[in-house]
């Protein structure tokens, strides 16, 4: 780059082009918000039969074209601000420099090098008087001292280093932006480009690093930082760093919903080529089957390793299915949009989905599921949200209600003895809970944060199964911030009355089958989930089982009981059903409607 080059350049051109490609990715954004909110919705809403899931396929994948185009825009135009930015600095240092020559009355030669007029000694060799001398051609060194010199080799070295400067800031961006282009084939562009174009442009751009992103801040200080920001650079953010952006609490539900869907893109595709790559290369030199018994080889061989590896890999991209699902479903039966709050597919998996927005909900209820909860298998635990918005949007008085599933946590993976040789399950540990408290308590923060504060909506908290024992050791070790909280099916939430958990009194509420349907809170009540003391060694229950603590079904826990139909531990949210309607009721403050027991 040359001293002209960079002393002309108007930097004003990058930000009105960038300007440009922002309006681009906008319009990609707004379009895909139309197909999944309007189109597909509708869709969903009004048409059954195989042109309409053909049909819902193909605008499903519409939506995603203008999401990519809408991320694809996002790097071209967070690439030329990140450019225009780092120019200017190099720019002001040679503007600078020429403007303290011109004072000086130096004269800077297109090269660089600085003429500076000789200072009139007497005791200067006459030769040396009338020419100027030139700092940056090896000839002053000959020449007498003069005290111009050091100032002229000031100056040269700070254009050379604003030309230095600026050549590599060109040179990197230029590299950049010569690879954010789709391929003549489009058959042949997908989410793999977006990956490599995030990474490179995040490697070139030193402005929105994402060392200034917030970490293990209160979702209060991760609100205050991102209203901080102007529309450009939550932009860039949101397109560098999704996966930072989409798991900060606090943040709009919109905001963290496009983050999470990019990721979940990404993973995607990088699921499933590991998965590819995985069938394509089994072990090739190792054995298989141990070659006396004929049985596999177990113990970490590795055929063995490659297997396990295999299906961990088939249940990423299932639970992603799942999700893909979901979003695939607003409109079916009424259902609303879908909001992506969470998304992880690594170990057990997590996933956090809202239906409707709980940013303008008037209720929003977070349901915590519990033993068995996974990505995988996530599609039965948003089923049962699903079922809660639909009943809850049919209770009296129209509510705007969001229902949202939080499988934010490693849950227990067994409910009996056996699992893994174990004597007794996972699901009898508190240990799952203690670890899955800190982030619930967060979360449940940041959508009252993202609401406007605990006013904003009023919160129902939901437990099923081990999920109420997250939801007690989250109450008080750091609190719900709730205004009611229902505990479906309860083993225990570790303390012994209503009044200890972190909601208003007379707003816990508890729903639980029989023994003969549902073993679940007598199972709670000898591994000591429960809390509290009964009254004697050898309390009973009205069917003879021993007790150990007291569950939220028992009446002197204190809770209100509600009835409930329930055949079994799992079919709490079954349409139509006492039990659903129930928490339907107090999810939208309906409580005349709830049936007690």
């Amino acid at each position: 780059m040359t001293i002209d080059q960079l002393k002309n350049l108007d930097t004003s051109k990058f930000t009105k082009a960038a300007d440009a490609w922002s309006a681009v990715s906008n319009r990609a954004g707004a379009a895909r918000g139309r197909v999944d909110s309007e189109m597909l919705a509708k869709l969903n809403a009004t048409q059954k039969g195989d042109a309409a899931t053909a049909a819902t396929a193909d605008l499903a994948r519409l939506g995603r074209n203008y999401q990519y185009i809408q991320v694809e825009c996002g790097l071209i135009r967070t690439a030329l601000d990140g450019l225009a930015e780092e120019l200017t600095a190099p720019q002001r240092k040679l503007k600078q420099a020429l403007e303290d020559a011109q004072e000086l009355k130096f004269t800077v030669k297109p090269d660089g090098s600085v003429e500076y007029p000789r200072a009139s000694f007497a005791t200067l060799p006459a030769p040396a008087q009338q020419q100027p001398a030139r700092f940056g051609d090896a000839s002053f060194l000959t020449k007498a001292a003069d005290p111009n010199q050091a100032k002229a080799q000031e100056i040269a070295a700070r254009i050379g280093q604003a030309l230095q400067e600026a050549s590599e800031i060109d040179g990197r961006y230029a590299r950049v932006l010569e690879k954010l282009k789709a391929d003549p084939d489009l058959n042949k562009t997908d989410w793999s480009d977006i990956a490599q174009d995030a990474e490179g442009v995040r490697g070139a751009n030193r402005c929105f690093s994402g060392a200034k992103i917030p970490k293990d801040k209160s979702p209060k200080e991760n609100a205050e930082w991102w209203k901080s920001l102007s529309q450009a650079e939550r932009d860039e953010y949101a397109v560098l760093y999704p996966a930072s952006i989409g798991k900060m609490d606090g943040l709009p539900s919109d905001v963290r919903d496009e983050a999470n869907r990019i990721v979940l893109a990404e993973t995607r595709l990088k699921v499933e080529r590991e998965l590819r790559e995985a069938e394509a290369n089994p072990p090739q030199s190792a054995p298989r089957y141990n070659p006396i018994t004929g049985l596999p080889i177990q113990g970490g061989g590795a055929w063995e390793k490659w297997e396990c590896r295999k299906k961990e890999l088939q249940g990423q991209i299932a639970g992603m299915n799942m999700i893909q699902k979901r979003f695939d479903a607003t409109g079916a039966e009424g259902l609303p949009d879908a909001y992506l709050l969470g998304f992880d597919a690594e170990k057990l998996g997590r996933v956090i989905i809202a239906n409707g927005n709980p940013d303008t909900a008037e209720h929003t209820a977070v349901y915590v599921p519990g033993t068995t909860a996974r990505l995988s298998d996530s599609e039965k635990e948003m089923d049962k949200m699903a079922a809660l918005w639909r009943e809850s949007r049919g209770m009296p008085g129209n509510p705007s209600v969001s229902t949202i599933t939080w499988i934010g946590y490693d849950a227990p993976q067994s409910a009996y003895p056996g699992h893994n040789g174990d004597l007794l399950p996972e699901a009898a540990s508190t240990s799952y809970a203690d670890k899955a408290a800190p982030g619930l308590s967060k979360f449940l923060s940041g959508v009252q944060t993202a609401q406007g504060g605990p006013e904003g909506s009023h919160t129902t908290v939901i437990g099923h199964s081990y999920g109420t024992t997250v939801v007690g050791d989250t109450s008080m070790k750091h609190g719900l911030g709730a205004d009611d909280v229902i505990a479906v099916a309860s083993p225990g939430m570790l303390v012994g009355h209503a009044k200890e958990l972190d909601a208003p009194e007379g707003h816990v509420w508890s729903e639980a089958a029989s023994f003969g349907k549902d073993q679940v809170a007598a199972g709670g009540k000898l591994v000591g989930l429960g809390g509290g003391s009964p009254s004697s060694p050898f309390f009973t229950d009205p069917v003879g089982h021993i007790l150990a603590s007291r569950v939220p079904s028992d009446r002197n826990f204190g809770a209100n009981i509600m009835q409930t139909d329930s055949n079994d531990h799992g079919g709490y949210w079954k349409d139509d059903s006492v039990s659903l309607t129930n928490q339907a009721a107090v999810v939208t403050k309906n409580y005349g409607v709830v049936k007690r027991d």
